[in-house]
């Protein structure tokens, strides 16, 4: 962080102390492990196949097959968390316990809905590594979902503001664009590379699905979509299976990306609304519904099982920064994370750092000094989908599936929460 004017001392290797992961596994002689991991694939929200699905069959679909593919009895599950970004409507009622219902978990299986913004996910997989460190509970279930399709419009429209929070901090308020636009402006990242970083997002995925990366952590999912006729307006129901990803444009140009025009560039009327804006539909995260489900378990009680786990929870932090920047938490969330286990960012094989918007991972990759080549290596948010509850889950299973293919050893995954906080998880491959 030289160029920022922070030039931190070193800390003696002898006088470090110990990893706060190890500890807590020294203590209890417990340590959880990811045993299997599933998905639906990402539909685009509104148009796209899971515009009438409800979340708790989204979600029950995951645990179901998250389930299944871990090889264990549903009644061994304790507890199950979900990461909501939404959490009402098709998404609300404690949608954790209602999925956990719904994929066949008896009764005796508890739930519990968490709400961390986009790192509600990430949140959730921690929650249910932390459940089985340090209760002992043998199995739990960590993931995520969202239904913009069917939440984000019929959500409270009446934001409801706080006296004192909106004078001291009204940041917390502010929609995540303008926050995107913010950071760019304020840490000088220009629309060129906003645009170029998106355009290598958008190819690495399509790479990445021409070469069934993404295969393997999908469970595909039939339902029932609606479909709008353009001239009559007229709506039908249409029975469709989602087997991939559906949200990303392999046929993407620099050149149309750079023709878009910021989302907060005008007014309504055609007036100024923000002459340096440079976030656009092009490189900001698309907007898409989905689910996501780790199987979280005991390490010895994976190994009696003869369950070859996915990789290890190592560790879980979050960090808070100013409102109005929340983009940069993930460099506020991982130097954290890496001091309590010892390691430095050349330590980290992996990296999925969410493209909330082609601002949040330029700028973080270039406070974090991280190696382009290590993050994001099959795409991300912009180009696949952001159903904002989800992503952490799904991040979670796909740098553990990616990390096995490339021999890696420690991953992280971060992102930004809008509020003004980053989270990063530690991961190591098994």
């Amino acid at each position: 962080f030289s160029h920022l004017g922070f030039h931190p001392t070193p800390t003696p290797a002898a006088a470090r102390l110990p990893p706060f992961a190890t500890t807590m596994s020294l203590i209890s002689g417990r340590t959880a492990v990811i045993a299997s991991t599933a998905r639906t694939g990402l539909a685009k929200s509104f148009r796209g196949k899971f515009n009438d699905t409800h979340g708790a069959a989204m979600t029950g679909h995951a645990i179901q097959h998250a389930i299944e593919r871990a090889g264990i009895d549903p009644a061994e599950v304790e507890d199950v968390f979900i990461g909501c970004g939404i959490p009402e409507g098709a998404t609300g009622m404690n949608i954790a316990r209602n999925a956990a219902l719904w994929a066949g978990c008896p009764v005796t299986t508890s739930g519990a809905t968490i709400n961390r913004f986009c790192s509600s996910g990430l949140q959730a997989v921690a929650s249910a590594a932390h459940t089985v460190l340090a209760e002992g509970s043998p199995v739990a279930i960590g993931g995520g979902v969202d239904s913009i399709s069917l939440c984000q419009p019929g959500m409270v429209k009446g934001v409801v503001t706080e006296k004192k929070l909106m004078k001291t901090y009204p940041g917390i308020w502010m929609p995540m664009i303008n926050t995107a636009d913010i950071v760019a402006e304020r840490y000088g990242v220009s629309r060129e590379d906003l645009d170029q970083y998106s355009l290598l997002s958008q190819q690495r995925t399509a790479a990445a699905q021409a070469a069934g990366l993404y295969d393997a952590e999908i469970a595909p999912m039939d339902t029932v979509m609606n479909v709008v006729d353009r001239e009559t307006k007229e709506v039908s129901r249409v029975e469709v299976t989602v087997t991939h990803d559906d949200c990303n444009r392999p046929d993407t140009t620099y050149e149309a990306l750079a023709g878009m025009t910021p989302i907060m560039r005008f007014k309504k009327d055609g007036s100024d609304l923000n002459p340096n804006a440079t976030v656009t539909a092009g490189n900001a995260s698309q907007l898409s519904d989905g689910a996501a489900a780790q199987v979280v378990m005991e390490e010895k009680l994976a190994q009696q099982k003869g369950i070859e786990a996915l990789g290890i929870f190592k560790g879980f932090v979050v960090g808070g920064c100013e409102p109005d920047e929340m983009g940069i938490g993930p460099a506020v969330a991982v130097p954290r994370l890496l001091s309590r286990h010892g390691l430095t960012v050349d330590d980290i094989d992996l990296w999925e750092l969410n493209e909330a918007f082609a601002v949040v991972a330029l700028e973080n990759q270039r406070r974090l000094d991280i190696d382009p080549e290590k993050m994001n290596v099959n795409g991300g948010s912009i180009s696949i989908g952001h159903p904002f509850g989800m992503t952490g889950s799904r991040q979670v299973g796909h740098i553990l599936l990616e990390g096995k293919r490339r021999g890696a050893k420690n991953v992280v995954v971060t992102m930004c929460i809008g509020g003004g906080m980053g989270a990063a998880g530690l991961f190591e491959v098994a």
